[in-house]
């Protein structure tokens, strides 16, 4: 009989379902069958990368964006009634999954309601620290409230410096029981030759997402670099086109993305925490855009550029002038760090 663990990342933008292609590839290895759930966009990545693996439908949590970045608590106050309810509805649904099949395990990336009290229940985030300005303190109990209904909480980063995630990763205080990974990624540095100067990965909510497109295709028709965009738009077929300068795909996936980053000279993204994991395993310089008001994307790059390694600025003051001194910022370096994917699988069988 077949080992089942189910995996459920976030629908957050693709950060969260990305950051668990490694780990979905590490359960197979291990002799243990994946079941993929989320919903929206993540779902569909996942079914991309995993068409052979069985695959359930949660609840959706709408979380909308503000469109201007000081509303952005506010948009997530109000949001909360929904989040609630999403939280009560992914508990139903893990329930009713795991009536129909034996599970060892469960893999919640930022899933709150998806655990089971006699299934051995992961939860994963780097965010033991929730930023939210002056309410820090107040999200942060709230969120740990959350992970402590978990076994144990797995944190993508090195449990000493140097490290990604400083104190989003690393509170002064915990009594979580935590494992650190070190960080996740699904990609594989390669020395190519460059086909591009530069490269604009997006992702993330909308409608940020797509103000954040606006701008750099209106910055970018003006440059005479080699130009490649990946809009992050998951849809069932793969689009490409050409714009002048500037080559324009719907998405990428697996080897295709990998070798289009390493084969880009500079990357500018979002600084979600996926994202800068990823550029670190792959050596990139980058620039950081961080998704207005989002607290955890403007620690991490306000960290990084004062670090004197990534340059950033916000969405509204981004122009080509910006990237001219980017060689004086030292660029991400991987962590060599291996994960004993068997010993951490061990807890699957501890129930």
């Amino acid at each position: 009989m077949s080992k089942k663990v189910l995996i459920a990342p976030l629908n957050w933008g693709l950060g969260h379902a990305t950051r668990c292609i490694p780990i979905i590839n590490a359960l197979k290895d291990e002799g243990f069958e994946p079941v993929i759930a989320s919903d929206g966009v993540a779902l569909s990545l996942l079914k991309k990368e995993f068409p052979d693996l069985k695959t359930e439908e949660l609840p959706s949590y709408n979380i909308e964006y503000a469109k201007k970045g000081s509303n952005f608590k506010l948009k997530i106050l109000l949001n909360s009634p929904k989040i609630a309810h999403a939280i009560t509805a992914e508990k139903k649904a893990t329930k009713r999954i795991l009536e129909s099949d034996e599970f060892y395990g469960i893999i919640s990336d930022n899933r709150l309601g998806v655990r089971h009290k006699n299934v051995p229940s992961v939860f994963i985030t780097h965010q033991l620290t929730v930023l939210s300005g002056k309410t820090t303190s107040i999200s942060t109990k709230l969120h740990n409230k959350y992970i402590k209904k978990f076994d144990v909480c797995w944190v993508p980063d090195m449990a000493d410096d140097p490290n990604l995630s400083g104190e989003l990763g690393h509170p002064k205080k915990s009594s979580i029981p935590v494992t650190y990974l070190g960080p996740l990624s699904r990609f594989n540095y390669q020395n190519l030759p460059k086909q591009y100067d530069i490269m604009v990965l997006l992702s993330g909510p909308e409608p940020q997402r797509t103000m954040l497109e606006e701008k750099l295709l209106q910055e970018f028709e003006r440059s005479d670099k080699k130009i490649v965009f990946v809009r992050g738009v998951i849809e069932d077929i793969h689009k490409t086109y050409v714009k002048n300068n500037i080559t324009i795909h719907n998405y990428l996936t697996g080897s295709v993305l990998q070798n289009t980053i390493n084969s880009s000279t500079i990357i500018i993204s979002r600084s979600g925490y996926t994202t800068v994991m990823d550029l670190a395993k792959l050596k990139k310089k980058a620039f950081f855009i961080p998704t207005p008001g989002q607290f955890e994307q403007e620690y991490l790059a306000e960290r990084l550029t004062i670090n004197k390694l990534v340059p950033s600025c916000k969405q509204n003051e981004f122009t080509l002038k910006k990237l001219y001194d980017i060689n004086s910022y030292k660029g991400l370096s991987s962590f060599s760090t291996d994960i004993d994917y068997r010993e951490l699988f061990h807890f699957f069988h501890s129930k």
